[in-house]
């Protein structure tokens, strides 16, 4: 429930919970539940719920044996504050997250009116964000800035259409994507430089993780003639390359 990462801004998943449900356009071709579908029939014990909402606890202390500090995207086939997980087991993830202060820990969620809502004390190794990926959920950026997070991130991906004029204060970082595999949506290259100038002209750091589509290896991840790959100011120096 723990491994290496092929995700260009992390590291190595962490994974406590596991399932989710779908809630807005960016979730119609969901990866983690095409994975999920595909461990459970490969019998991966872990998945035989499926992409049900599932707890576990064998899971919970895996980074403190991990000693080479490194960055862990939290959840990578879940969403920590879905609804369906208890608070009593999200203090517990943080508590882990805090007593293994030698990593830096990347949560991202959809479900931001809850991250607002918790009452949860932030460890300084502990980023937060948010995805959003039509102008019609650039709300969820609104409670995001009232989390006493270090690092504050955004993640436009699978970025879906033209988002107009953002509201990037308190805002730390933005990662940009196109949707990949099977049934993608095409992203318009004039979306992602309208949010690259906005970040730039608002001091943010922008990463830019790919283009997406069927392939999207053979699209790659050049905008503009280079590679985006900026990171927040708060990242460690030993983790200055992801």
């Amino acid at each position: 429930m723990g491994h290496g990462s092929t995700i260009e801004w992390t590291q190595s998943t962490w994974n406590p919970v596991t399932g989710c449900t779908k809630i807005s356009p960016g979730c119609k071709h969901c990866y983690a539940e095409r994975l999920a579908k595909r461990l459970q029939a490969m019998g991966q014990r872990h998945y035989e719920n499926g992409f049900a909402v599932t707890l576990h606890e064998d899971a919970l202390r895996i980074p403190l044996s991990w000693t080479k500090p490194q960055m862990v995207f939290v959840n990578s086939m879940s969403d920590l504050f879905h609804e369906r997980v208890p608070e009593s087991f999200i203090q517990r993830v943080f508590a882990v997250m805090r007593q293994a202060s030698q990593h830096t820990f990347q949560i991202l969620t959809k479900r931001s009116a809850r991250l607002e809502r918790l009452r949860i004390d932030w460890p300084t190794n502990v980023w937060v964000g948010v995805s959003v990926e039509t102008k019609d959920y650039l709300f969820r950026i609104d409670p995001l800035r009232n989390v006493p997070a270090g690092v504050r991130f955004v993640s436009f991906e699978p970025l879906l259409g033209p988002l107009g004029r953002i509201n990037l204060e308190g805002i730390d970082w933005a990662i940009v994507g196109g949707e990949s595999g099977p049934g993608a949506r095409p992203m318009q290259s004039e979306w992602v430089i309208e949010i690259r100038e906005q970040c730039l002209a608002a001091n943010v750091a922008f990463f830019f993780k790919q283009w997406g589509g069927v392939n999207k290896k053979k699209a790659g991840r050049v905008l503009d003639g280079r590679t985006w790959d900026e990171m927040p100011h708060a990242l460690p120096q030993e983790l200055a390359t992801p």
